[in-house]
């Protein structure tokens, strides 16, 4: 196998999978937002703003790809193939495992403020966990593309 081609191979895990879990964590608060608009219409601004969490999942992603772009290149040697697949795969799924469980905070939270709790702020907060995860595997990225040897 081509050095080059492992290096894209993790690059396509790391935007794939960071865009498929936020297309899913979105989806899943959507739902929950649907349910609650029966009973809270007033609140959708609300909705919004914790719908859109696990989108910055996906934004990860594509900024790890910025981040390792520069080392894609023909000559490119299997050590730093390896470490790019490594990185770029652990990014991919951290952001993937990471926006579907934060996700499921917001959809909690979007029920509950459709039953008329006031649970926003709070809700922010605890979202905030599941992000952070997929925030230092993006840290990882970042840190890594400055140690590889060109």
């Amino acid at each position: 196998m081509e050095p080059i081609l492992l290096a894209y191979i993790g690059i396509g895990l790391m935007t794939g999978l960071a865009f498929i879990g936020s297309a899913y964590g979105v989806t899943i608060c959507g739902n929950a937002v649907v349910g609650a608009m029966r009973k809270n219409p007033d609140a959708m601004g609300l909705y919004i703003g914790l719908s859109a969490l696990p989108s910055s999942q996906g934004l990860y992603g594509f900024v790890g790809y910025f981040m390792l772009q520069g080392f894609l290149v023909p000559e490119i040697t299997m050590f730093n193939a390896c470490a790019i697949f490594g990185v770029a795969a652990m990014m991919g799924f951290a952001a993937f495992y990471s926006a579907i469980r934060q996700a499921g905070v917001c959809a909690n939270g979007i029920q509950a403020i459709g039953a008329g709790h006031n649970v926003f702020a709070a809700t922010m907060v605890m979202a905030v966990f599941p992000e952070l995860y997929a925030i230092l595997a993006l840290l990882v990225v970042i840190l890594s593309s400055f140690t590889f040897p060109v």
